[in-house]
């Protein structure tokens, strides 16, 4: 936060593991774009379940050596079982349930030390798309460690925090916004989508 004060032209910075990391420019095919997608798909996700609060390069203080700007997260409320809470001058602090990140390629920070902060300080849910190797891994934490969600019969990954949160992979990796759209509707219409906004709602 300091370097953000000394140099107010610096749109995302981010502290890992005590160095500060500052993004190159964006390039619109292999960022923007698809951050434009994922975007969409979690904006009509949330539209469907009440209490889920989603981020958009929100800033997230994770411990005192990592504050972070994800692309996108998804959030729950503390009162509702959440990880996370939003601090009195209005940033993050905590460890949202899910993370999702657009990197270049496999030899990106998001995958190496970006991943190992956020196993450790309890995101239960990361998603990676290295979009110049056309791949998408979404991790899920399981007893310490991230094992990877595997698509369904259908390509369809399903998350495990949030219920009814389906991805069709193929279709993301080929913009295909009308299929990414029509699956996360069957997902929303599921029983386990119906119970969990329900009992969101009844926490609230």
């Amino acid at each position: 936060e300091r370097r953000y004060d000394a140099m107010p032209h610096v749109k995302k910075a981010e502290l890992i593991e005590g160095v500060v990391y500052i993004a190159s420019p964006v390039r619109h095919k292999s960022h923007s774009r698809p951050h434009a997608h994922i975007i969409g798909w979690l904006v009509a996700y949330c539209a469907a379940t009440s209490g889920v609060d989603l981020g958009d390069n929100a800033t997230v203080r994770l411990d005192d050596d990592n504050e972070v700007q994800p692309d996108a997260l998804l959030r729950i409320e503390p009162e509702q079982g959440g990880n996370s809470r939003i601090s009195d001058d209005d940033y993050i602090e905590g460890a949202p349930e899910l993370i999702v990140e657009i990197a270049a390629t496999s030899a990106a920070y998001d995958l190496h030390d970006k991943l190992k902060v956020y196993r450790r300080n309890g995101v239960k849910e990361y998603i990676v798309w290295q979009t110049y190797d056309n791949r998408l891994d979404w991790f899920k934490l399981h007893g310490g460690e991230y094992l990877t969600l595997k698509p369904d019969a259908s390509d369809v990954v399903h998350s495990e925090v949030f219920p009814g949160l389906d991805l069709a992979l193929e279709a993301l990796l080929e913009g295909d916004l009308a299929k990414i759209l029509s699956v996360l509707q069957k997902g929303l219409e599921t029983a386990e989508h119906a119970v969990f906004a329900e009992r969101l709602v009844r926490q609230g």
